[in-house]
């Protein structure tokens, strides 16, 4: 599939697959995966380099590279944990260039559903074929825009309400409005059974203001326009009268426990919940 029909969306999850493809080139990496470095080989344009002599351009990818390193091993370990308490049904929400269906050593009868727009699996699916990358679980892949009735193709593809599910929505809160944030997590409870877990990031609501040093850069000027704030500290609330019982945990400090140094002074963190 040409780079060029990736939306700005899926340009996103090249950003990611950036970040991710250089933590697996460290020595003292916090996970491995073996097909980031495809993705943006495949589509350089759609995720160009920051310039090395700029001071805003190289703080800026330091902190969203930090950002995305210590959450991708936070939810590595949230989506196992869950799994060995019992889950055996996994959904990935904006599922983007993830590879968690191919790289992470799942129980044997798990099942996983990643839902995305057709364009970033389109666009995923052929830089896997390439690659000849075979999935370690039953994997299905669901079409869908989380803006629309995304849960009917999911249980027309099999999914089943009555199974304990672990649901993940990385990198997904902050690109939605208030109200399309909480219509999905209301989706999500009426799907979840006794049992399930939920985790997303949980960031400050100003973030689409904030930084401003960032914003004015062009780099960040395409990704930042995405940004709608999602719910904030209201996730929590609503989460927690819908039946869940929540925890938060401190990107800071994530970070710091995972042998890194944080980058930047924003609020970021993590919620889980459990049903």
């Amino acid at each position: 599939m040409p780079h060029d029909r990736l939306t700005p969306v899926g340009k996103t999850a090249l950003a990611v697959a950036r970040a991710r493809a250089e933590e697996s080139t460290r020595a003292d990496r916090l996970f491995e995966d073996p097909y980031a470095s495809a993705f943006v080989e495949a589509a350089p344009e759609s995720a160009p380099e920051q310039p090395a002599d700029s001071d805003g351009a190289n703080r800026l990818r330091d902190d969203l590279a930090t950002h995305i390193v210590t959450r991708t091993r936070f939810f590595d370990r949230y989506l196992l944990d869950a799994c060995a308490h019992g889950c055996r049904q996994v959904v990935l929400l904006a599922a983007g260039l993830d590879t968690r269906a191919f790289r992470l050593d799942w129980p044997d009868d798990v099942r996983l559903f990643e839902v995305d727009r057709a364009d970033i699996l389109g666009f995923k699916r052929d830089i896997l074929d390439v690659a000849g990358a075979a999935p370690v679980c039953e994997r299905t892949i669901i079409q869908a825009d989380l803006s629309e009735r995304w849960e009917k193709p999911l249980v027309a593809a099999g999914f089943d309400r009555t199974v304990p599910t672990v649901w993940l929505a990385e990198g997904l809160m902050v690109y939605l409005s208030a109200d399309d944030a909480a219509g999905l997590l209301t989706t999500i409870g009426d799907l979840s059974a006794p049992g399930s877990r939920l985790s997303f990031e949980r960031s400050p609501r100003t973030l689409p203001t904030f930084p401003d040093w960032a914003l004015s850069m062009p780099q960040a000027t395409e990704f930042a326009s995405l940004w709608k704030g999602g719910l904030g500290e209201d996730a929590s609330q609503l989460l927690e009268q819908q039946g869940w019982a929540v925890t938060l945990t401190g990107q800071q400090q994530l970070t710091r426990s995972y042998g890194r140094a944080p980058q930047t002074d924003i609020a970021w963190g993590f919620l889980t919940a459990a049903r």
